[in-house]
């Protein structure tokens, strides 16, 4: 007997396997053609919020367990979240061993492998730490005002490094990126709400509650260069109007009764908490697949497929199929918060698992209640990590970027997996192979794939390797998109010295007609006028007239002019066919907002401030829940309950109480209250702003009523003013008399 284990250990070798979680997924349905796997569950995950994968293809996470653990939120100031590193040792694709990497965090939101450490946020403030045998060495503060505390639902979050080697984010106005050891933080288009993806040219796409797929046409901040103009038709568009999503079943939303939220079978009709999209850019799906927008809807319990069609300077989505989605799923925990491209080509899914993600501070009444009578308040410690995958698909082995050689980095970049692409052009950088850059050029003349081709540009940028010479002949030979990338990357070189050929080259693009290298080419004629204003003017001309109904191409040169606005201005003033033309109005009013210092407000922000609900539900708990309760259902011989009342539906009155008081008695939903005590206004403490109230009023008709409504602030200012005869506490008399005004 001894000797035959012997045996069976040398034929089968000694690996150990574990006993893993049996989760079921009959609840789910998924197109034809892929296979739905459960990569980690509980008990290694509680909350999982966002994913990364790190160079040895382990999945790396960020948990969020106080977040909504009850209605009140009662946890989400504690620290109890985490980032974990998942690990599946047995090697049968499911997570058996976990390992905490980061503990007592509040709420942490994002993380990013970059730059050889991990980069993540942990509000307000975002950290890179290096890693040392799983564990963090060596914190760095990035940003001290990454994102305010509180409702993670409009904060900062994504930490997406994009092919131009900015890490950007939505919710946010800012980009970062380490140049030299130094990280930079600079202005961008405010994007989106949970969840920012790229394509494969550097276009971002993102998006929120209620409009499931958002994005720019073109690439990230060429239309921010002048801080005094605001573009509009080229950032921030709805790419598709079709918001209807088909759930399998009846499920729990806010604001169900209001009319449209659900059709005559009470399932959801549209769209009301979409977030998490991706550009799936895993090369193994079948080649229809390939850059379609997939996108979270976790109130419905189901992901979307979008998909993609480029016009050259625009980009249109629309729904794959009517009537049907890619994964739905009758189980009402099923809540999907973020995809992620796979290192082996899969798309994988954060599912938050939790019955109740929408913050309190936007919990309606009806809401509470059916969750309550549901029991989603009761599912708060679980988690889970899904793949999607190809059935023909054959899993690859992983490379080991660590040991990689530069040339074995550089045959990466024409990898089929975004993924990998993307990771081996980031260590290129991260590992200064210069011996690389010959390789790099080479792929660049040589290979026809312009994905590759834009990799290895941007591995050149980061190298500090390019020229202008060689982004010439690139510009003249290479693909169309590759052409416009080489077109933005040779403003580096913008020189007196350089702009006759930098003329000659942009004649000879225009003569090509083709509409996207005409955009970019627009976008940087203001930079290159910089340096000779007769030379690149005659091109601003021959553009405009060749789209003189494209207000995206206003735009692009409106945003590359900066200083030169009033000498294009002038010059084309002497041009009967362009003095008074779309592009002179805005050109116009760009000059006026420069005159008057009103910048863009990208350029103003700071940091973004804490959302007014949120803001106001905690000034609501400090000032206002000790005598109405926390649940707005009042306290027996101290304050009538606010859940339903006239009072809180009419915003203007409960503005009259909140900032002047009561006095007497009250009626309630048709029962007398008298406690014979005034209710103190708040009109007397000064700390207490025009701005504090109207939040107050915000959460508290948002919290205790169906029909949830805002005053502003000029209104509340006015109605601080608006005294009663008396001159302190209002009457209910003088409330009833107020109101029929």
């Amino acid at each position: 007997m001894r000797s035959q284990l012997f045996l069976t250990l040398l034929v089968f070798g000694c690996k150990t396997s574990y006993e893993e979680p049996k989760i079921s997924l009959d609840e789910y349905q998924l197109e034809d053609g892929f296979n739905l796997e459960v990569v980690a569950s509980e008990p290694h995950l509680k909350a999982p919020v966002a994913i990364d994968f790190d160079d040895k293809g382990r999945i790396w996470v960020a948990q969020m367990p106080g977040y909504m653990n009850d209605m009140l939120g009662s946890d989400e100031t504690k620290p109890v979240g985490n980032i974990k590193i998942l690990e599946d040792l047995d090697g049968d694709g499911v997570v058996d061993h976990s390992k905490i990497f980061l503990d007592s965090l509040v709420m942490p939101r994002a993380l990013a492998h970059v730059y050889g450490g991990l980069l993540y946020a942990e509000p307000p403030k975002l950290w890179f730490v290096e890693i040392e045998d799983d564990k963090p060495v060596h914190k760095v503060l990035v940003d001290s005002i990454y994102a305010a505390e509180g409702n993670p639902e409009h904060q900062p979050n994504g930490l997406l490094l994009n092919i131009d080697n900015w890490i950007y984010n939505a919710k946010s106005n800012f980009r970062y990126r380490r140049k030299n050891g130094i990280w930079e933080k600079e202005p961008t288009t405010f994007r989106g709400q949970w969840g920012i993806s790229h394509d494969n040219f550097g276009r971002l796409y993102y998006n929120d509650n209620s409009r499931q797929l958002l994005g720019d046409y073109v690439l990230p901040n060429r239309m921010v260069r002048n801080p005094y103009f605001t573009p509009k038709a080229s950032v921030n568009q709805i790419l598709t109007t079709d918001q209807r999503v088909y759930p399998l079943h009846a499920t729990t939303v806010n604001r169900g009764y209001a009319k449209g939220v659900l059709n005559q079978d009470s399932i959801l009709v549209s769209a009301t908490a979409a977030c998490g999209p991706l550009v799936y850019r895993g090369g193994t799906f079948p080649k229809e697949y390939e850059q379609n927008v997939f996108v979270c809807i976790p109130e419905g319990n189901l992901i979307k497929r979008n998909i993609l069609k480029f016009t050259g300077d625009s980009t249109i989505a629309g729904q794959a199929w009517e009537y049907r989605e890619f994964l739905a799923s009758t189980d009402e925990g099923f809540r999907p918060v973020n995809l992620n491209n796979g290192p082996d080509g899969s798309m994988y899914i954060v599912d938050m698992h939790r019955g109740m993600i929408g913050h309190h501070a936007y919990l309606s009444p009806y809401l509470k209640q059916k969750v309550k009578g549901n029991h989603l308040d009761t599912l708060i410690n679980f988690g889970r990590i899904l793949k999607v995958q190809n059935k023909t698909s054959k899993a690859e082995p992983f490379p080991d970027f660590e040991t990689l050689k530069a040339a074995e980095l550089v045959l990466l970049l024409q990898h089929p997996n975004g993924w990998i692409r993307n990771r081996a052009q980031h260590y290129l950088i991260l590992k200064k192979e210069r011996e690389a850059i010959e390789s790099l050029k080479n792929l660049i003349v040589h290979q026809e794939n312009p994905l590759t081709q834009i990799h290895a540009l941007y591995a050149l940028e980061g190298l500090d390797a390019l020229s202008f010479d060689f982004l010439v002949d690139v510009a003249k030979n290479g693909s169309a998109n590759v052409t416009m990338h080489a077109v933005v990357l040779m403003e580096a070189f913008a020189s007196k010295e350089n702009s006759r050929n930098a003329e000659l080259l942009f004649k000879d693009l225009i003569r090509r007609g083709n509409k996207g290298i005409d955009f970019y080419i627009g976008s940087t004629l203001g930079v290159w006028m910089a340096v000779d204003k007769e030379r690149f003017f005659p091109q601003i001309m021959t553009l405009l007239g060749s789209y003189p109904k494209r207000p995206i191409f206003h735009e692009a040169i409106l945003s590359g002019l900066s200083e030169h606005e009033s000498y294009v201005k002038e010059s084309l003033a002497t041009l009967p066919d362009f003095d008074d033309t779309p592009f002179v109005s805005q050109l116009t009013q760009s000059i006026e907002q420069r005159t008057k210092g009103n910048k863009n407000p990208i350029f103003n922000r700071a940091s973004l401030a804490e959302d007014n609900r949120t803001h106001g539900a905690k000034m609501f708990f400090e000032i206002c829940a000790s005598c109405h309760g926390i649940n707005g259902q009042g306290i027996q011989g101290l304050a009538p309950p606010l859940m339903n009342s006239e009072h809180v539906v009419d915003s203007e009155r409960l503005g009259l109480i909140i900032l002047h008081g009561l006095e007497g008695p009250i009626e309630v939903n048709g029962e007398h209250y008298d406690f014979n005590l005034a209710m103190p206004g708040l009109i007397r403490n000064e700390n207490v702003t025009d701005k504090d109230i109207a939040d107050i009023i915000s959460y508290v008709t948002n919290a205790f009523s169906d029909d949830p409504k805002a005053l502003t602030e000029e209104k509340v200012g006015e109605l601080r003013s608006t005294k009663s005869r008396s001159g302190s506490e209002y009457t209910m008399d003088e409330l009833l008399e107020y109101s029929k005004k």
